[in-house]
């Protein structure tokens, strides 16, 4: 097992990261400019393997599509292929398989989409067979499991026959996810009427333009570095993280409100953001509802600022490429903090110091998932820290350790 150690960090740092583009916004505009037929007019994709496995298979004309363990890459694919009729074979790793796809099954087949479960029913891996329009403009989706499923839906909506007026029902996650899939198909021409008092949206038949589209960098690979400021314990520790916008469509840009509470002050400046320390709450409650990528890091910098933390909205984490409010209890109470589910309506409360910790250096299991490493890794700035699997960040910022090199001596 491959194991990475992170040594203490001795001095001050101010110093400019040159972050990733967003993987949010780059599988989106992949999709959008492949139903658009733009060719080479996409600039600043990410470097994330999974935004490097969307283009590969939108290249291929394999009837296999195998993505990994992208999940973005296998719902936002599957409503491409099936919707343009093409005959895939949809897969993943042992765990993709274990992801469910179930509801944006259920509402390609009531479009008119003939797909086969080819092993468990409601999961990967299965077999589109082809489209012939059913007559149904009108669905009617669940909001509260996964956006990605409407957002898949959204993007191919222009293309059906008589376009789609899209319900969604029960509680809505992840809406700036949503709306910046709105906001990225109007860019290339096509404008949808959302309601969000009925939570209705409805997309008419249109066509995509192809147009010149310059991904943003990636607040998701933003917050880490919030996370680093916030646990120095040298007062003029400071950073700029470069690329990213003032008015962001990307929902994890709430970091800046939230870090604000644990410490970290952030000023835009028209190259990013520069971050420095302030003083710190002692407690803090947030929902993550919107946010949800954004929990592993705001949990760690809890537990090791000694933060009382009050969570909602996490329940779609369980989903994750990990169960990753499992993962989370088991390495924080490494660290002595505790997570647990206080009542049934799904709120957690992390308590730093609940239990005895382990002597440093801690090692932290990742889960093949890539935010438990990246989460964890910012301890460094306290204590030494091992980080085990170290290469899952490729998933989604594979010079997130060069990058931090600047900062924390690494030992292989």
């Amino acid at each position: 097992m491959k194991k990475l150690l992170l040594q203490k960090v001795q001095k001050s740092f101010q110093t400019e990261i040159p972050l990733p583009s967003s993987k949010s916004e780059s599988n989106r505009a992949l999709i959008i400019n492949a139903l658009a037929k733009g060719v080479d007019n996409l600039s600043n994709l990410a470097e994330a393997r999974d935004t490097q496995t969307m283009m590969r298979l939108l290249a291929s004309n394999d009837t296999v599509a195998d993505v990994i363990d992208a999940g973005t890459t296998m719902r936002f694919l599957t409503a491409y292929f099936a919707v343009s009729g093409q005959n895939k074979t949809m897969t993943g790793t042992p765990r993709m398989c274990e992801r469910p796809i179930g509801i944006l099954v259920d509402a390609l087949r009531a479009l008119g989409v003939d797909i086969t479960y080819l092993n468990n029913e409601g999961y990967p891996p299965l077999q589109l067979n082809g489209f012939h329009f059913a007559g149904n403009k009108h669905l009617a989706i669940r909001g509260d499991v996964s956006s990605q499923y409407i957002s898949a839906l959204l993007m191919v909506a222009p293309l059906l026959p008589e376009g789609l007026v899209l319900e969604i029902t029960g509680e809505l996650g992840s809406k700036p996810y949503i709306e910046m899939t709105l906001k990225q198909m109007e860019a290339f021409g096509v404008v949808a009427q959302a309601d969000w008092n009925t939570k209705i949206i409805t997309v008419l038949p249109q066509s995509y333009q192809p147009i010149p589209y310059a991904v943003e960098s990636d607040w998701s690979g933003a917050s880490y570095w919030f996370s680093v400021v916030a646990l120095s314990d040298n007062e003029d520790a400071s950073l700029e993280l470069l690329g990213l916008k003032e008015n962001s469509l990307q929902g994890d840009s709430v970091v800046t409100d939230i870090m604000s509470h644990l410490g970290v002050k952030s000023e835009y400046t028209g190259r990013g953001f520069k971050l420095s320390k302030i003083p710190a709450e002692a407690s803090l409650a947030w929902d993550f509802t919107n946010c949800p990528d954004l929990a592993q890091t705001i949990c760690v910098v809890a537990a090791a600022k000694n933060i009382s933390l009050t969570l909602t909205g996490i329940e779609s984490l369980k989903v994750k490429e990990t169960d990753r409010i499992m993962a989370l209890q088991n390495e924080l109470i490494k660290l002595g903090a505790t997570l647990q589910e206080v009542e049934t309506n799904h709120k957690y409360l992390l308590t730093p110091n609940a239990v005895e910790r382990l002597p440093a250096p801690v090692s932290i299991h990742t889960y093949d998932d890539h935010r438990m490493a990246m989460a964890f890794a910012p301890l460094a700035l306290v204590e030494e820290v091992i980080i085990e699997e170290p290469d899952v960040v490729v998933k989604s910022y594979p010079s997130f350790w060069k990058h931090l090199s600047k900062i924390v001596t690494i030992v292989e």
